[in-house]
């Protein structure tokens, strides 16, 4: 008689559990790499070095927002407000690069996000106000410093000593591309090989259970936001340093733009699981879908439709996934 628990016969749960986790994980890329092959077909000029290191020169301000936004988003926060720190940053860049000194400028943005990140995490923790409610509203109180700086007119910023960032390149790569690589490196090293990633980890996935084993949950947050400040920040600069024009609206619709990118990168919006490198490939899905349309001539509402549907698809994987554990 043949036993039945020896039966080979696969379990469902587990089947059903082993396969949502893996499009959680590697679907993005596979979408990635179906994008290519079809526009690869569709059009001679998509598949060459120049517009595939275009897509990447253009896509860096937003992969590098996304790769800090990330560790906010695994511990367990949310970030409005990285596009209006965009445009802080933007502005106060160029103004110092005009008025005081370009070099010093291309540090001050990085910085100044990084103080604006810094303010949101002490407020989230000091008053225990949920993080999406603080960043929504110092949102609008960044964007107003932002018109506060300029007056709300333009600031041009023609000096090569600090358009360098945005425009030079190293053979054909662009140094805002080696920029956001050197970034998302760093990103992975602190999320994936420090105490600090562990923490943020724990305090993403159950941040009760984290502070009873002794971990600064306040802390860690803070630290999280103040990351997310800094990219931003930083974002802004290249962007300025591209287009040598500073603007308090700049960066409008930024923060929902990483998030999209955050989500289908397959990051829980519950927090506790994640990894950069599967941001930064939901920032380039984004960006290859839209150049893909672009040198299709298609409706730009067309790239909006397909975007939301894949991203629909994204968070309906990652609750599958969820269920299946």
């Amino acid at each position: 008689m043949t036993d039945t628990y020896l039966t080979d016969k696969p379990d469902p749960k587990i089947t059903r559990a082993g396969v949502g986790q893996f499009a959680q994980q590697y679907g993005v890329l596979i979408i990635i790499v179906a994008l290519l092959i079809g526009l690869s077909f569709a059009s001679d000029s998509f598949f060459t070095a120049r517009n595939l290191l275009n897509i990447l020169n253009q896509s860096a301000p937003l992969a590098i927002i996304a790769c800090a936004l990330t560790l906010v988003i695994i511990g367990g926060g949310f970030d409005l407000s990285t596009g209006a720190i965009f445009g802080v940053a933007s502005v106060s860049a160029g103004y110092i690069a005009i008025n005081v000194d370009p070099y010093l400028a291309i540090l001050a943005g990085p910085v100044i996000g990084l103080g604006l990140g810094a303010i949101n995490g002490l407020i989230i923790t000091g008053f225990g106000v949920h993080s999406f409610l603080v960043t929504l509203a110092t949102s609008l109180v960044y964007r107003g410093v932002a018109i506060l700086i300029t007056g709300g007119a333009l600031i041009p910023v023609r000096i090569a000593e600090f358009s360098w960032l945005g425009r030079e390149r190293i053979g054909m790569i662009n140094v805002a591309v080696i920029v956001l690589v050197l970034f998302m490196l760093l990103m992975m090293f602190l999320l994936n090989r420090t105490t600090f990633g562990r923490k943020v980890f724990a305090v993403g996935g159950n941040e009760e259970a984290a502070l009873l084993s002794g971990i600064r949950t306040n802390l860690i947050k803070i630290m999280t936001f103040c990351l997310s400040g800094g990219a931003a920040g930083l974002a802004g600069v290249i962007a300025v340093s591209r287009i040598s024009m500073a603007e308090p609206q700049a960066g409008m619709g930024l923060e929902l733009e990483a998030i999209a990118a955050v989500i289908l990168g397959g990051t829980s919006i519950m927090g506790g699981s994640g990894a950069v490198w599967r941001s930064v490939s939901g920032v380039l899905l984004i960006a290859l879908i839209g150049n893909g349309f672009n040198i299709l001539n298609v409706n730009p509402f067309f790239k909006d439709l397909t975007t939301g549907v894949i991203i629909v698809v994204a968070v309906a994987l990652a609750a599958s996934a969820s269920r299946s554990r």
